[in-house]
């Protein structure tokens, strides 16, 4: 496979794998909480930045897209370092360290194994809620997602970050500190619970609109789009292709599901092929084949249509085959051009309020 992400998807790629972490920097806020809210009496602000290191550690997987190819690196992520396993032992480990550190400012080896255990663990729990699912539970492989917040949303990370940084700014009184960190983790708290409701009623406005359109089908995934909780998709199986349709919370706009053919066909009898089986297993059974120009490409449907002209349909995530020097399968993936992102954007929000596409 090729071990090179092509130079044009560097931001596609940055958007939907290394942010699908639910944003660094999203990441390094619940930490600086979390550690707050356990040492932040002892160590004040040193408690946020050990809590920020904590919560960050877990995503050091995405470094595995530099040591081998982008389809082996997917199947990493999320995985062993996400998982509880990875806290409880990574607890003892990084504990120890936080221990030899601050220990003459009275911080036990139990208060920082505690620390990091709540720091690594809940990392993993931020992660469930987003869309791509985490496997906390590895070595099983089942990714447990409740798929309700894209990777990034503003509308949690930024109030997160103000009653943290706000209470970062106080020294003095420790009981109006910890109490402007709890504000923060209740108000994130909170939207999460919220991202479950309106889920919910995307749902079932899917659901009602797939009953008035008379469309049987096999099982469907609800999930928001980028940055916001207002505009969400579903993609839909039925026998031989996929259901693609958006709702939006703000428009009146009916939903309008597009059809992609599954074209399980064109691979003949390479279905049980080791490469087709883990894109099919990382793709969660949400994928395609396309042919175009005598090439065959492997779709996976997750992240949905990044443009749409005519006849030409590309996905955020699209993989051609190709044939190595040895004769082997591979896959490589599509090129996309940078500017895509930033139209998918502008897309996003014309659908949030119901115009129409330029």
């Amino acid at each position: 496979m090729n071990k090179k992400l092509p130079l044009c998807s560097f931001f596609l790629y940055s958007l939907l794998i290394y942010l699908k972490k639910m944003d660094s920097l999203t990441q390094i806020v619940l930490g600086g909480a979390v550690g707050n809210a356990l040492l932040g009496r002892k160590l004040k602000n040193k408690a946020v930045l050990y809590g920020a290191i904590a919560g960050t550690i877990p995503d050091l997987d995405v470094l595995a897209v530099f040591f081998t190819d982008p389809i082996s690196a997917l199947e990493f992520h999320r995985g062993l370092t996400h998982s509880i396993l990875f806290a409880i032992f990574g607890a003892f480990f990084f504990g120890y360290l936080l221990y030899a550190l601050e220990k003459k400012r009275g911080v036990t080896y139990e208060e920082s194994c505690w620390f990091f255990f709540w720091g690594l663990f809940t990392h993993a729990l931020l992660d469930v809620f987003t869309t791509w699912g985490t496997r906390v539970l590895w070595p099983m492989e089942y990714p447990f997602a409740f798929k309700s917040i894209f990777v990034v949303d503003p509308l949690y990370t930024l109030p997160f970050a103000f009653f943290l940084l706000w209470s970062m700014r106080e020294k003095i009184d420790l009981d109006r500190r910890m109490r402007l960190n709890r504000w923060g983790l209740y108000c994130s708290s909170a939207y999460l619970g919220l991202t479950l409701l309106l889920k919910a009623l995307a749902f079932y406005s899917f659901t009602e609109a797939l009953d008035q359109q008379h469309t049987s089908y096999k099982a469907m995934s609800v999930k928001p789009t980028a940055l916001n909780t207002i505009l969400w998709t579903a993609i839909v199986e039925t026998d031989d292709a996929f259901l693609i349709g958006e709702y939006s919370f703000f428009s009146e706009e009916p939903i309008v599901f597009q059809t992609y053919p599954k074209n399980h066909h064109l691979i003949g009898g390479l279905e049980k092929h080791d490469l087709i089986m883990r894109l099919v297993h990382i793709s969660e059974g949400y994928y395609t084949f396309t042919e175009k120009n005598n090439d065959f490409y492997f779709n996976d449907l997750r992240f949905g249509v990044l443009r749409e002209q005519g006849d030409e349909v590309q996905f955020a995530f699209s993989y051609k085959f190709y044939i190595d020097e040895e004769g082997e399968l591979r896959v490589k993936e599509v090129e996309k051009d940078k500017r895509d992102g930033v139209k998918l954007l502008k897309s996003i929000w014309r659908k949030i309020w119901g115009l129409k596409e330029d």
